[in-house]
């Protein structure tokens, strides 16, 4: 293993602009990304019908196992960054964890009821904590934080599109990544290495050059005050540690 290699794991939940911090990330000369490599077996071993599935499954690896050990290898295309890209309920319970430690880790992040808004507008069914995968970023927080000695970084989707460049330049400097302009800009359309779920998840992302403004900020529906209170504690938890803009 190269030792001047970074592998870096960004652990997210839906609707976090996880896929547009790809791209910028992608827009780097020296970064190789690969999108949800994790989530083929997620699906095989929930059994979950999500849009997609049986292209996913033909076409993505279903064992975790070689998973981790592409995930923990040689950098794909001779570079030096390897931008891993993860779904944090991806995570399950019977997937080993001694993998995780050759990677290095941060955490992206949404104010919950923002992302349950728009949890709602895109899929038909009500979103439960288990849909966030809150419980198992800060589970893996916390291993990272203990391992570490110290809190690896967190950053909030809306601090990202507040103010891009302050944001990732900090979210580069803990990662022990210098910066690059590169990173705010990008050629619209799809990529080889999207995943496969690209033509059901990403025709917004397809059309961007770079990151956009902040949404309104919207409510959460009332029907879902119960998982909101649910999400609050987790988010909290890892919220406490986020890197801003101006040092905050």
């Amino acid at each position: 293993m190269d030792d001047n290699s970074l592998r870096i794991a960004l652990w997210s939940g839906p609707r976090n602009i996880s896929t547009t911090l790809m791209r910028a990330f992608g827009a780097r000369e020296d970064c190789f990304v690969a999108d949800e490599p994790l989530y083929a077996h997620y699906l095989l071993a929930t059994g979950l019908a999500h849009p997609g599935r049986e292209e996913i499954l033909a076409r993505h690896d279903t064992d975790w196992r070689s998973v981790a050990r592409f995930l923990t290898g040689p950098v794909p295309g001779g570079k030096r960054v390897f931008y891993q890209k993860h779904m944090s309920k991806h995570l399950l319970p019977g997937m080993g964890r001694s993998w995780l430690d050759a990677l290095t880790h941060a955490f992206l992040i949404r104010e919950p009821a923002e992302m349950l808004a728009s949890y709602t507008r895109v899929i038909a069914a009500a979103p439960t904590l288990a849909d966030t995968g809150l419980p198992e970023q800060v589970e893996l927080f916390e291993r990272v934080a203990d391992r570490l000695g110290r809190a690896p970084p967190v950053v909030d989707a809306r601090d990202v599109l507040e103010d891009p460049p302050t944001v990732l330049a900090r979210l580069c400097a803990a990662l022990g990544l210098g910066f690059s302009d590169a990173m705010l800009g990008w050629p619209a359309g799809r990529r080889a290495t999207d995943g496969a779920w690209a033509p059901h998840w990403y025709a917004a992302v397809e059309k961007s050059t770079g990151f956009g403004p902040p949404p309104p900020i919207a409510a959460a529906p009332a029907a879902l005050a119960r998982v909101l209170d649910e999400c609050r504690p987790y988010y909290e938890r890892l919220a406490a540690f986020r890197l801003r803009a101006g040092g905050a």
